[in-house]
């Protein structure tokens, strides 16, 4: 069950170091000597953290080994850690993903609710995680169907996954399923479907292809000093306003 959190892991290269890191109200951030990653983090704590100290100046690699930490908050540094690699602007444009030089740029293209309209058309979609604007982009051209941990009216519990999955041709994952473990769960019941992994917390990393992924949707910090200041709580606002949204699509 571990291999994919290992292949992510390796793929690390070994003279990355961490520079600075914050585990923020609900988020977390890590900057590496190539760039800043970003990941949400579960709320509450529950066992134990695998690593006592997390300190700048260690191996990326190790910090990044955290994201099989059962304590989830302490996962969602680990996530942070493996995006300050993959998501970093040199490493994501080496690896062909995207990214616009300018400090600003229109990244609605690569929003996967609006990109995707045409290819779900007509099919059996299931989305992992309650986004928003579901209901106008997606319900009115597909046969939707929604699964929370936390259901609101509409949606399947998260439990329906063996479900649903199965039967879907084209699936939707939040990017929170690496943090909690249920990626590889999700995969698995995906096999027969076009998956996608979206959210700001997604690694921009090509190894996911051979676990069964077709396309990635993810953000790739270009203003790491506002997006600290963001995880830290010292402004308000969304990631999105020091990142860029980016996709990486292995299959057509």
């Amino acid at each position: 069950m571990w291999e994919l959190y290992d292949a992510l892991i390796e793929g690390i290269d070994d003279s990355c170091t961490v520079e600075d890191l914050v585990c923020g109200p609900g988020t977390a951030f890590v900057r590496s000597n190539l760039g800043c990653g970003f990941s949400g983090v579960p709320a509450g704590r529950t066992r134990p953290t695998v690593l006592r100290q997390k300190n700048p100046g260690m191996k990326l690699r190790d910090l990044a080994a955290c994201v099989k930490s059962w304590n989830l908050q302490e996962a969602g540094v680990g996530q942070a850690a493996i995006n300050a690699y993959y998501n970093a602007l040199p490493v994501a444009k080496a690896n062909g993903v995207p990214v616009s030089d300018a400090r600003f740029t229109e990244d609605r293209i690569y929003d996967p609710f609006i990109s995707y309209q045409a290819a779900i058309r007509d099919k059996k979609v299931a989305v992992v995680g309650h986004f928003h604007y579901l209901d106008q982009l997606f319900r009115p051209v597909c046969d939707l169907s929604v699964l929370e941990f936390e259901p609101k009216e509409g949606d399947f519990p998260y439990t329906a996954a063996e479900y649903i999955l199965p039967e879907a041709e084209f699936v939707v994952i939040t990017s929170a399923a690496l943090t909690n473990k249920a990626m590889p769960r999700l995969l698995g019941l995906s096999r027969g479907a076009k998956v996608v992994i979206v959210g700001p917390s997604t690694p921009m990393a090509p190894v996911l292809e051979q676990f069964g992924v077709s396309d990635l949707s993810g953000i790739t910090i270009k203003d790491g000093e506002r997006a600290r200041r963001i995880c830290c709580g010292q402004e308000s606002g969304k990631i999105y306003a020091s990142a860029q949204k980016t996709s990486l699509r292995f299959q057509s």
